[in-house]
């Protein structure tokens, strides 16, 4: 299902109902980000600002960023800090809703949507602080390689969404092309269960970084 189609009519329960992923993102991405310093942040796939209620008690400005209506609206509604602007946008789009510099992107589920990565990182590039950093969280590749996707149900059967399959490497690749090096790389078990396959994979990288792993 085209992706923008799926997240407008997955807006109504995508808060209610049963969803490991999304769940165990909004776990990683408090964890990783827990020790960072931030102040400008840009949140891309905010949808309903299951990270942006996190994310506004570190940072001074959030720009969140989603291509659903039906999503945002769904965010706006939790979220009604002065310090947050919501933004309906296409990231595939010229950025040109980005007018200064940020310490912090985030990008949370997003990544698995998007097929051209260079195109991502080297706006990112653009509108980013010195030792900035950005962060990941996907589906953990080795679960798409079983065949995982995004997917919903409605009284119709099963939504599956669109996505393209990322290697780990590729986004270390596209990161690097464009000046953001490696700083942390974790992956996440369902219950910590590190016999099975990791669901979701971190990454999280800085610009101009000088040591990285």
């Amino acid at each position: 299902m085209n992706v923008k189609t799926a997240y407008q009519a997955w807006s109504d329960q995508y808060d209610s109902n049963e969803n490991k992923t999304r769940d165990l993102e909004a776990i990683a991405l408090r964890s990783v980000l827990s020790s960072i310093d931030f102040h400008k942040v840009l949140e891309f796939g905010c949808g309903t600002g299951k990270n942006t209620v996190w994310l506004e008690t570190k940072a001074d400005q959030i720009t969140a960023v989603d291509f659903s209506e039906a999503m945002i609206a769904k965010a706006a509604e939790k979220i009604k800090s002065a310090n947050t602007k919501f933004i309906i946008a296409d990231i595939n789009k010229p950025w040109d809703f980005t007018h200064e510099k940020y310490d912090l992107i985030t990008y949370s589920l997003v990544l698995e949507h998007i097929q051209d990565l260079d195109a991502v990182f080297s706006r990112c590039e653009l509108v980013t602080n010195d030792q900035a950093y950005i962060y990941v969280g996907e589906l953990h590749p080795f679960k798409q390689y079983a065949g995982s996707k995004a997917r919903y149900m409605t009284e119709s059967g099963e939504q599956v969404v669109t996505c393209f399959t990322h290697h780990i490497s590729e986004f270390v690749q596209a990161a690097n092309k464009y000046g953001f090096q490696l700083h942390l790389l974790e992956e996440w078990f369902d219950n910590n269960d590190k016999t099975q396959i990791p669901r979701i994979l971190t990454l999280l990288f800085q610009k101009n970084l000088t040591n990285s792993i």
